[in-house]
């Protein structure tokens, strides 16, 4: 398993003085970063934030293996229902995995299709449920807190669809991934027997890819879970390491960092040119924001924090997004995400046209194709002054995806640290959900309605 990250575009000598890192900012810093490492390693073993020990629970890996195989070929669907961490973690490793939506191979008992209701969207989650077969439908439910708006609501119509059409019979065909005796979804699916998976209680949804949120419905699919762990073990190793040749979780966090707060780099491009890697773009996309996004310090001070982070697909975004990033406004750091070894070359045909706009490209490959675009658009942004980075993985496989993952949620730790922020909170996602209660008639959240009733009569006197 190997994966590299190129930072020359982030340096000085690349893009300038203005948007560039000079040597002495990076050996300023160092000391800096190394104390990050050694703070955050501090908390993960006084067991504060659990995510880096996840690819060691073995027994958890083989538990869900052998649920599994024992429930293997009883269905052609797993339908997940979950939101945010509960649902992107998944998507990535069936993207990654298994190819992107919607050009998979057709589903069946053998290769069964993931169904991932992500929303509440009333027409969106009627036409999943039209779309699926009860009998052949295998239900994961996911929620930490047991408690989830979204979740709950779009679990009760699955639920009842499912009782309709097998009676008694429906618990079979459901599993839930929540919290250990925490949380109403416990209660129901210990009523109902359902079979439970838990979330270990210190390691926050957008961390839990490797937990069994993301490590069921990887195995349901039939990924190698095994691999994936191990991928993730090895990353976890070299992410304690405290060189940053080495470290490159701790190395991309301090780059990422001096250009956000050093240089002004206020948004960062994901730009991932493989469409494998487009759904980890988006799991990635809420780990960096949720976990980043602060108003405060650990220590009360107010800085409301944030780097923006954007999705790009290469090079589909070349021709939708890369005039802004070339000519727009220089606040972007760009994270290229390259795959070394495709699996097919997807060759051009040697036969020729006549014509010099087709037949400079016979013979040749898409891989060289795709490859030959990242790597100049890199070298444009580069002569225009935008700093920009490469992590490059051998393959996208169980092991590299594996390690992937666990990579950026190491640099994520790593840049809260630096910020001496707590990127495990999520205390601004909070107040919309209480309004929310509220307007739902949950009982203990009637101030958040007269709350949100006052605001609604503050919006009636603004006027045109």
């Amino acid at each position: 398993m190997r994966i590299h990250f190129d930072d020359t575009n982030l340096r000085a000598e690349m893009v300038g003085d203005a948007h560039g890192l000079t040597g002495a900012e990076i050996r300023e810093f160092t000391p800096r970063a190394l104390d990050a490492l050694r703070g955050f390693r501090k908390l993960s073993e006084d067991g504060l934030y659990g995510f880096p020990h996840l690819p060691f629970q073995t027994a958890v890996a083989k538990e869900i293996a052998a649920y599994a195989a024992e429930v293997r070929k009883s269905y052609d669907t797993v339908c997940i229902v979950g939101i945010g961490g509960s649902a992107l973690g998944a998507w990535a490793l069936d993207c990654g995995l298994r190819g992107p939506h919607p050009v998979q191979g057709e589903f069946s008992a053998a290769f069964p299709r993931l169904v991932i209701l992500d929303n509440v969207d009333p027409s969106f989650v009627g036409a999943a449920i039209e779309s699926m077969n009860p009998k052949k439908t295998l239900v994961v439910v996911i929620a930490k807190s047991g408690s989830t708006a979204e979740t709950v609501s779009t679990f009760l119509i699955v639920r009842d669809w499912m009782r309709r059409k097998l009676g008694d019979k429906a618990g079979r065909r459901i599993a839930a991934v929540t919290s250990r005796e925490r949380g109403e979804l416990a209660v129901i699916a210990a009523r109902e027997n359902y079979r439970v998976f838990h979330i270990p209680d210190n390691v926050g949804g957008r961390f839990s890819v490797l937990s069994p949120v993301g490590l069921l419905p990887a195995a349901l699919i039939g990924a190698d879970i095994r691999k994936l762990m191990k991928g993730a073990a090895e990353m976890t190793h070299s992410c304690w390491r405290e060189n940053l040749d080495a470290n490159i979780a701790l190395r991309a966090a301090l780059f990422h960092y001096l250009a956000w707060v050093k240089k002004g780099k206020t948004v960062q491009v994901a730009f991932p040119y493989s469409n494998r890697l487009w759904g980890t773009a988006f799991w990635f996309r809420q780990l960096w924001a949720e976990s980043l996004g602060k108003a405060r310090t650990r220590s009360g001070e107010e800085i409301h924090s944030g780097q923006t982070p954007v999705a790009a697909l290469g090079a589909t975004d070349q021709h939708s997004q890369v005039q802004l990033y070339m000519e727009g406004p220089n606040d972007k750091l760009f994270s290229f995400w390259a795959v070394k070894n495709f699996g097919a070359a997807g060759h051009i045909p040697r036969s020729r046209t006549g014509l010099e706009s087709f037949d400079y490209l016979a013979g040749r490959s898409l891989t060289e194709l795709i490859t030959a675009e990242r790597v100049s658009t890199a070298a444009a942004l580069t002569e225009n002054g935008r700093p920009n980075c490469t992590f490059t993985l051998d393959r996208v496989d169980e092991a590299h995806l594996g390690a992937f993952l666990q990579l950026l949620e190491f640099e994520t730790a790593f840049a809260g640290e630096l910020l001496n922020i707590d990127a495990f909170t999520q205390d601004g996602v909070e107040l919309g959900k209480r309004f929310t209660f509220g307007l739902m008639g949950r009982a203990g959240y009637e101030t958040y309605r007269e709350r949100y009733e006052n605001y609604q009569k503050k919006r009636q006197k603004v006027t045109v």
